[in-house]
């Protein structure tokens, strides 16, 4: 199979190839990399694919690569690059006669406009004869030189360390992270998430068209945004209908206006998730949601501090039961961050389809974070869990699959891990170790 180089964006490096593996997936696409390769560090990776269709599909929707090339050579230096292509000569016929245009790329480095022309020259040797079209070629080449980079050095190296030449196939989706960028959205919350890492979030989870993607947390409806952009039919529901309804003229129903997005953002509902009205069946292929931390004030579920008094009975205000009133708010009771997760897996593993992911975020402090921190479930799969750090803590994004048929918890077969001793969970308690650890640091958003 033919070699690609990918270019990744320099930006959220634990998210990068969860990113990658869920396009695959998406697209049905096999591709192949040797992971001893890909270094966090450098953007570049090479790849093997069955063709230049499938380069494409993958990178149509990506969010966090930038481009995606067909690897002529590779070298450390020019001469090395000029004689492999020498050696494979056979993809130059193709395009000897087709309108064609060169880019130099620097990463790590720097070129001037007159280096830049100098580069292109050497490669004249390509023979190529149809003429150049700097708008909108046939055919795009480019020649990238990486530099690397290494924060500890002051100045950048005279070489590069490596030189590639490749043909363009095809660039990620970028500009959506402008196009859905929360300073230009009608409506927006302080737990609005940002645009990039939703949109990536609706890559993991899957989401295209004919898929329908619930959020239960929704908030001000951030992915149900992003996910319908994708094609899917979103819906959500919040136990707090206030920003539901939103505040004067704007409401999340102004972000569905202004992305023109009535066919496939459904609705939304208020309701507490552990009283949920749905049928119990399975009819969700994703489920993307960013659980309440409890940061802000703590987390809220439907109940009473005492539990329900039978001998209560109803209250009656005027005449009317309470319950019936257009003022009354039904009680509710601190909802701690490991009771919100055990509940999300079990719904997610109740209501989601076969095959079906759910997509959210852990948080977690950083000093006392372990892999048994994440949930588990015997009805999921961990797919994915990528860390985007804020110095004492940290939050995670947790991808998971469901892979078996939902079992009723009373009739569940308890296994070893079942019976395994209560650990101290690096997100209990959360809101408490938060503010003991100071909050949020400087340049860190403060989430729900």
């Amino acid at each position: 199979m033919p070699s690609y180089l990918i270019q990744f964006a320099q930006a959220h490096d634990e998210f990068r190839l969860p990113e990658l593996h869920s396009l695959m997936k998406l697209e049905n696409i096999t591709m192949e990399y040797d992971s001893t390769t890909y270094d966090k560090m450098s953007p570049f990776l090479i790849v093997t694919l069955a063709n230049d269709e499938d380069a494409y599909k993958l990178v149509q929707r990506a969010i966090l690569i930038k481009g995606i090339y067909e690897l002529w050579a590779a070298g450390e230096t020019y001469e090395e690059v000029h004689e492999k292509l020498k050696a494979n000569s056979e993809k130059w016929p193709a395009y000897s006669n087709c309108s064609f245009k060169f880019t130099v790329d620097a990463f790590g480095g720097t070129r001037s406009l007159q280096e830049q022309i100098e580069i292109i020259e050497t490669f004249s040797f390509l023979g190529f004869e149809g003429p150049i079209d700097l708008k909108n070629p046939k055919a795009h080449f480019r020649i990238i030189e990486d530099y690397g980079l290494d924060p500890s050095r002051l100045t950048p190296p005279t070489k590069p360390y490596t030189i590639y030449m490749g043909r363009q196939i095809g660039l990620g989706k970028r500009e959506l992270i402008d196009v859905y960028n929360l300073k230009k959205r009608k409506f927006i919350g302080n737990t609005s998430m940002d645009a990039e890492l939703s949109l990536v979030m609706a890559n993991q989870a899957l989401a295209t068209k004919g898929k329908l993607v619930y959020d239960p947390f929704v908030g001000t409806g951030s992915f149900l945004v992003t996910c319908a952009h994708f094609g899917a039919l979103t819906m959500g529901s919040d136990i707090d209908g206030r920003q539901i309804r939103g505040k004067g003229k704007t409401s999340i129903r102004s972000n569905v206006e202004q992305y023109a997005l009535y066919d496939r953002v459904l609705d939304t509902a208020i309701f507490d998730i552990c009283h949920n009205p749905w049928r119990p069946v399975t009819f969700f292929d994703a489920i993307v949601t960013d659980p309440p931390y409890g940061v802000r004030a703590g987390a809220k579920r439907l109940g009473r501090k005492n539990g329900p008094d039978p001998e209560r009975g109803l209250t009656m205000i005027d005449g009317v039961p309470n319950h019936l009133r257009e003022d009354y708010y039904p009680p509710t009771v601190p909802y701690e961050m490991s009771e919100v997760l055990q509940d999300l897996l079990e719904f997610a593993a109740r209501f989601l389809n076969p095959g079906g992911r759910l997509v959210y975020w852990l948080p977690t402090v950083a000093e006392e974070y372990s892999i048994s921190d994440v949930p588990q479930h015997p009805c999921m799969e961990l797919i994915a869990n990528s860390e985007q750090p804020f110095g004492t803590w940290s939050r995670r994004l947790i991808t998971m699959e469901k892979v078996r048929e939902y079992v009723p918890l009373n009739t569940r077969v308890e296994t070893e891990s079942n019976n395994a001793p209560e650990v101290n969970l690096g997100h209990s308690n959360f809101r408490e170790k938060y503010f003991t650890l100071g909050g949020p640091k400087k340049g860190a958003k403060q989430e729900n």
